[in-house]
């Protein structure tokens, strides 16, 4: 089988859903942003802290690249792991980009923990709201370059795994 890799912004539900699909397709899972913590030995806020955000972007490129080279895998990638067209190019060659989407509503509520998302709450200045519009607006060109988009914001992780499995089989992706 070729990968599912899953693009979107932060509080889409890339992780959650991401478990759910791999153990329905009987594959791996593999978080982008938990693999790059695992490899460095750092949470992301250290390594944005540490070493800066252009050593994480890095990182995750190479990470991308290879990811890029298995098969039967479904991968989480980080929120602003599309910004560098070479990881997009990568990581579309081996398999089907779907992008998850919500709306701004869903997004704050899911992200609202601070520390743990480093450029969201760099990006705030107090206005939370403010800074999810100006960050979705500037990506979203970037995720219109998935094979397909699912709206998470009013379904549930398993809700959406039916909704890609279904639309993977209906494209021969997956046969059933």
């Amino acid at each position: 089988m070729r990968n599912v890799i899953l693009i979107g912004f932060m509080g889409t539900g890339k992780s959650s859903t991401g478990k759910m699909l791999a153990q329905r397709l009987g594959c791996a899972f593999i978080d982008m942003d938990n693999k790059i913590e695992e490899e460095a030995g750092l949470s992301i806020p250290e390594i944005f802290v540490k070493f800066g955000e252009g050593h994480f972007r890095q990182l995750e490129h190479e990470l991308a690249v290879r990811l890029s080279k298995r098969r039967n895998a479904v991968i989480s990638t980080g929120g602003g792991t599309v910004k560098n067209p070479a990881n997009v190019e990568a990581l579309k060659s081996s398999g089907v980009m779907v992008c998850l989407k919500a709306d701004v509503d869903t997004v704050l509520e899911r992200t609202k923990s601070r520390g743990t998302r480093p450029v969201l709450d760099r990006a705030d200045d107090g206005d939370r709201r403010q800074a999810v519009e100006k960050l979705l607006k500037e990506r979203e060109s970037l995720y219109q370059q998935a094979d397909f988009s699912v709206d998470t914001s009013e379904l549930s992780p398993l809700q959406v795994v039916e909704v890609i499995t279904k639309t993977l089989k209906t494209r021969g992706v997956l046969h059933a």
